[in-house]
């Protein structure tokens, strides 16, 4: 089968030999996995710190988002069938969606949703994952909570954001505010369904303030947390809670203390690498998103479609995701 690798890390995107295709031996499902047949991936900020900062030990195939279709099911497999269309955010410790046939494990896939393109359906299960565990598993708002509180979201214009944004504002009584710096991710950001939008390129505290929120219950940093927090312990009122998924370089948690802050890291690869007992988790709330995308409460966060799955597209994908400039999800469809 074909494979889109990488061999040696820290090349530029730009460098023909960061990503290159070749030939390897289509692989066998396990008990509980699925082999299936890529349709359209999405690329992730976590392919490119992987393929610029972890130098693999042989070429490695990256990629975790997909839509596909099931090829050969393991002989423990009970949720799927041959034909069903699937999609899911793989396990970062195995071979990812860079490829024409992928594994994956059933307790972390679900039915795509039906409504939209199988380009629109794999914008979305990295980011709808990361977003349902940091609202519902890590800050436990609950569907339906936190009425009379308030949410900023730092960087709601990304692939992250995008769905956050949309959780956030539907699911649950939140009032949303996120931030963006232009005015076509301003635009992006509150036809998402935030209820107010700050720049982030400007001090927080005064904008929130001049919103009539003084101070916020719950702030989620999806990009450059090191660069705002002091900020985000500024704008949190006491007792509130602070939940992230970036990699700061440090992380001093002591300025949390006099307001007795939460921190919450959320990392959506955790339950499949250590084989939790709640690994099947995902796959539930997957579902429940296919739902939700099909009776029109979610919509698809795809912000460009870059072409075919090919060496040359994925580069030009990971230069722009590290450009940071990117607003929603990139996607690319087909060998």
């Amino acid at each position: 089968m074909k494979a889109i690798v990488y061999d040696k890390a820290g090349i530029p995107a730009t460098d023909p030999a960061s990503l290159r295709e070749i030939d390897v031996p289509t692989p066998e499902p396990g008990d509980t996995d699925l082999l299936v047949r890529i349709a359209a991936i999405a690329v992730n900020p976590v392919d490119t710190k992987l393929r610029a900062g972890v130098q693999p030990a042989g070429p490695r195939i990256l990629g975790w988002d997909g839509v596909a279709t099931v090829e050969q099911a393991g002989v423990g497999v009970t949720r799927f069938r041959k034909g069903d269309v699937v999609w899911f955010s793989g396990d970062i410790t195995r071979p990812g969606t860079y490829a024409e046939y992928t594994l994956v494990d059933e307790r972390i896939a679900s039915l795509a949703p039906t409504s939209i393109t199988a380009a629109e359906a794999a914008a979305l299960p990295l980011t709808a994952i990361t977003a349902w565990e940091l609202l519902f598993d890590r800050l436990r708002v609950g569907e339906s909570g936190g009425r009379g509180e308030s949410l900023l979201v730092i960087g709601a214009g990304g692939g992250v954001g995008s769905i956050l944004v949309q959780l956030a504002a539907r699911l649950t009584g939140l009032t949303v505010i996120g931030t963006a710096s232009r005015p076509e991710t301003e635009a992006w950001v509150r036809d998402l369904g935030a209820h107010h939008v700050v720049d982030h390129t400007r001090p927080l505290q005064p904008q929130l303030a001049g919103l009539g929120f003084p101070a916020v219950d719950h702030v989620i940093s999806l990009t450059h947390t090191e660069q705002y927090y002091a900020q985000i312990v500024e704008v949190l009122k006491p007792q509130g809670q602070f939940a992230l998924i970036d990699d700061p370089a440090t992380l001093d948690a002591l300025p949390l203390k006099r307001k007795s802050i939460s921190l919450h890291w959320e990392f959506m690869f955790t339950r499949s690498m250590y084989r939790t007992e709640d690994m099947s988790k995902q796959h539930d709330l997957l579902a429940r998103v296919a739902t939700l995308i099909d009776t029109g409460v979610l919509k698809t966060t795809l912000g460009e479609h870059l072409g075919t799955i090919d060496a040359a597209n994925l580069r030009k994908a990971h230069a722009l995701l590290e450009s940071h400039r990117a607003r929603g999800k990139l996607v690319l469809e087909g060998f």
